[in-house]
């Protein structure tokens, strides 16, 4: 039996390491700008925020995470968090958000789609939750959120053909 959960926890602690980056676990309020840069290297994009500005480190297109860094106007970190989660997409909300909301709170997408049966982009965020998963933001044509859903990512099941 002791064999067993050796291997068992090992991908246990593999699995969840895959769900973040673990340089971000070190990120603490009150640390500076150029402290954040040390540790997690250069962000992804940069946002202005009514008093400061986000630092946003995202593993999209391939990973699935995304760090955003919210900074003070002195420079001091206010919050650090890993924003692909079920909570955070909840936060979404149709007919108020837009595209530069959605990619303000999660960074930019892992890819932006288009489908016969609908009229406007479709943003594609990769997450992991009970597995591999895909968030999809239907945009209409002013990029206003009209709706969005969580989805299993198939490419890495064992019975596709």
């Amino acid at each position: 039996m002791k064999s067993f959960l050796k291997p068992l926890c090992l991908a246990a602690a593999l699995i969840a390491g895959c769900a973040g980056n673990p340089l971000a676990a070190g990120i603490q309020p009150g640390s500076t700008r150029d402290q954040v840069i040390s540790r997690m290297g250069q962000p992804t994009r940069v946002v202005p925020l009514p008093a400061g500005e986000r630092l946003q480190f995202s593993g999209q297109p391939f990973g699935q995470w995304a760090f955003m860094v919210d900074l003070d106007s002195s420079g001091h970190v206010i919050q650090s968090r890993q924003v692909l989660g079920a909570n955070e997409f909840q936060r979404i909300e149709a007919g108020k958000w837009t595209r530069e909301d959605v990619e303000r709170e999660f960074g930019r997408p892992a890819r932006t789609e288009h489908v016969k049966s609908w009229n406007g982009p479709i943003l594609t965020y990769r997450w992991y939750d009970v597995g591999d998963m895909f968030y999809y933001v239907y945009l209409d044509e002013q990029n206003v959120v009209r709706r969005s859903h969580p989805a299993i990512e198939f490419i890495n099941s064992p019975d596709r053909d």
